[in-house]
């Protein structure tokens, strides 16, 4: 199969600017306009201007899923790796590449953001047979706060820049629509409310917009290789608009990918 990471830009052009063979996914934007993806269980680099591939190295952690997000100083990577555990463990690792130190206590956890001072991460987890929730924990420490309840799966968390709101795709009675909570886990507002399927919304840094995907009526999950759109909503709230179509779905958003300016984001489709 083929993947290209492209590249979209507010005036409604999308620019391919790596193509490659196998399941390349999720795309992170670094500071330094470097993007990092997922392939083969490995985490890789994408420099600015480069035609391949570099891997970072990540010790033992060699059956990363595409679950990792760097932190906002840019000195760590945040990792979801199974190679120690059996299950997705959260681990940091420097950003330049290094040992993992695990941070997560309990298991599955699946890295998906920063708050914006680095103190916290927020992922997605399961604990004691219970549905798949949004989880906070202190860097430091790995303390652990669940922050959602009521949800029959809730996925996928990204902080808003400022630091007020956690956005997350979450299901209730069968429907899965953006939501957003306050980290102390009040004030839940749903801000999708449609036929489609949506995950995994990012708010953009500048504060403006919040980019999520969104799979067809009925879809199931999260699965690979369907017609697919990502869609544009306001932070404010308000009416969503669709800005792209194409093959996808796993592995084309699943993590932060807004630029440090906000002019562009990164995703992966499949061509056919």
């Amino acid at each position: 199969m083929e993947s290209e990471i492209c590249l979209w830009r507010h005036d409604g052009s999308v620019e391919v600017v790596h193509r490659g063979t196998g399941r390349i996914e999720a795309p992170n934007w670094c500071a330094d306009g470097s993007l990092l993806v997922n392939a083969e269980g490995r985490l890789w680099r994408l420099a600015p201007g480069a035609d391949r591939l570099t891997p970072v190295e990540t010790g033992f952690a060699t059956q990363l899923n595409n679950d990792h997000v760097p932190s906002p100083d840019g000195q760590v990577i945040a990792i979801s790796d199974k190679a120690e555990t059996g299950a997705s463990c959260i681990y940091l690792v420097p950003a330049a590449g290094g040992a993992p130190h695990r941070l997560t206590a309990q298991l599955p956890s699946w890295m998906h953001g920063w708050s914006p001072d680095g103190r916290r991460v927020v992922y997605a987890g399961a604990r004691d047979g219970g549905p798949v929730g949004i989880y906070l924990a202190e860097v430091e420490t790995g303390d652990e706060t669940c922050v959602t309840a009521g949800f029959d799966h809730a996925d996928g968390p990204d902080f808003s820049a400022d630091g007020r709101w956690i956005w997350f795709n979450g299901e209730r009675d069968g429907a899965v629509d953006i939501w957003r909570i306050r980290p102390d886990g009040t004030t839940p507002e749903r801000m999708t409310d449609g036929p489609g399927v949506d995950w995994f919304p990012h708010p953009s840094p500048d504060g403006r917009h919040v980019v999520h995907l969104r799979y067809p009526p009925g879809t199931q999950g999260h699965p690979a290789d369907l017609d697919v759109a990502l869609w544009l909503l306001p932070q404010a709230g308000g009416e969503g608009r669709e800005i792209v179509r194409f093959r996808g779905g796993q592995g084309s958003l699943n993590v932060p990918c807004w630029a440090p300016d906000s002019s562009s984001f990164a995703f992966v489709r499949y061509p056919a």
